[in-house]
């Protein structure tokens, strides 16, 4: 009887009852709100679902993600910037920067959006954090989750922040179309968001070839520290475009993409453990992240309005808010915004140039805080 006894007591200390304190129950609510969110609603599934998931099984099971768990190891591919810079080749093959290229206007809308960076990044500051600490967290207002993770290992933020930065960045990047679109209403009058846009001109095969090797030459001689997401993000959109690598074009966007994603999501969102994640320095990440998201949005419709004023009404400023780094969810919200305002207005292609000009932008951002603080 006391072998009977005893072998359900030691079975029931195993238990997840028997370990979890408050916080992980807190977390584990936050994981299947995700996962309704995601499922239920369609927001970013693709992002949301991973993470979520990875968020509710290392609150039941914290030793997923300590050192020697499954996840720990997905999570060394994120701290050595390993997993990002191969999601910027699977978005650069699957991205056309033809409207960026019969636009190049957009890189000023793209680089107006990440205005929100470098406001979160002295924000940061006074709230208490160090220069490296200010700058990971301030990438977040790029809405590029990559990017944040990337920065984030390059400044040694592995083992504290990055878990929090990295949610945080991925939460809102799956949020844009909540949040984007009342920030672009209140900025605009009705009359400027029924504003239709003429034709981009065609772009020729050359210039499509040209773009990406141009791009990386210039960006990475200036400011060596971006070499691995725009080298890559621009490898990939030549595999696209060259016409001569069929094969790599469908690995890098499709099955590579799509393997990256998961083994990112996963790791990212079991970092979020209840002891972990809900702490101050966590709410004050998760605070200056939307505050830096919102400026960026701003941003990018205030100088889509004067671009707008200086083109006597060419440009609809609703293609400014794209200029954060979200690709292609922010160019989706401008074309809906822009689409309730007159269903006949089609802004998507004009969108997707200042959306593109942001995901270089946000890593031109990311390599100039490296140089700023002597990182390689």
């Amino acid at each position: 009887m006391d072998y009977i006894i005893s072998t359900f007591q030691n079975l029931a200390s195993q238990t997840a009852f028997a370990t979890l304190d408050p916080k992980n129950y807190v977390m584990i609510a936050v994981a299947l709100f995700f996962l309704w969110l995601a499922i239920a609603k369609g927001f970013e599934p693709l992002l949301l679902v991973p993470i979520s998931f990875g968020m509710l099984l290392s609150n039941m099971f914290p030793s997923i993600i300590a050192e020697g768990g499954l996840f720990h190891f997905f999570y060394l591919l994120d701290e050595w910037s390993i997993l990002p810079s191969l999601i910027f080749l699977g978005v650069g093959a699957m991205t056309d920067f033809g409207p960026l290229i019969a636009n190049p206007k957009s890189f000023l809308l793209g680089a107006a959006a990440q205005f929100g960076i470098y406001a979160a990044y002295f924000l940061a500051i006074l709230m208490g954090f160090n220069g490296m600490e200010a700058a990971a967290i301030s990438i977040i207002g790029g809405a590029d989750g990559p990017t944040s993770i990337f920065l984030a290992g390059k400044l040694g933020m592995g083992g504290t922040l990055m878990g929090p930065i990295a949610v945080a960045a991925y939460c809102y990047m799956a949020l844009v179309p909540v949040i984007q679109p009342p920030i672009m209403k209140l900025f605009t009058t009705e009359k400027e968001r029924k504003i239709k846009m003429a034709q981009l001109r065609p772009v020729s095969k050359l210039e499509k070839i040209l773009f990406p090797i141009i791009v990386t030459v210039v960006v990475v001689l200036i400011l060596p520290t971006t070499a691995p997401l725009v080298g890559m993000l621009m490898l990939g959109n030549l595999f696209r475009e060259c016409g001569v690598v069929k094969q790599l074009t469908e690995t890098a966007s499709n099955a590579l993409m799509y393997i990256v994603v998961i083994l990112l999501g996963t790791s990212v969102g079991a970092t979020t453990t209840g002891q972990a994640f809900l702490t101050l320095d966590t709410l004050k990440i998760v605070a200056l992240g939307l505050i830096a998201f919102m400026f960026g949005t701003a941003a990018g419709v205030l100088f889509g309005k004067l671009m707008c004023w200086a083109t006597k009404g060419k440009v609809n400023p609703l293609i400014g808010s794209a200029g954060v780094s979200a690709v292609p969810m922010a160019a989706r919200v401008s074309q809906k915004v822009g689409a309730e305002a007159d269903p006949t207005n089609f802004l998507l292609m004009h969108a997707m140039g200042p959306n593109v000009a942001g995901v270089i932008g946000t890593a031109v951002a990311a390599g100039t805080f490296m140089a700023i603080f002597g990182v390689q």
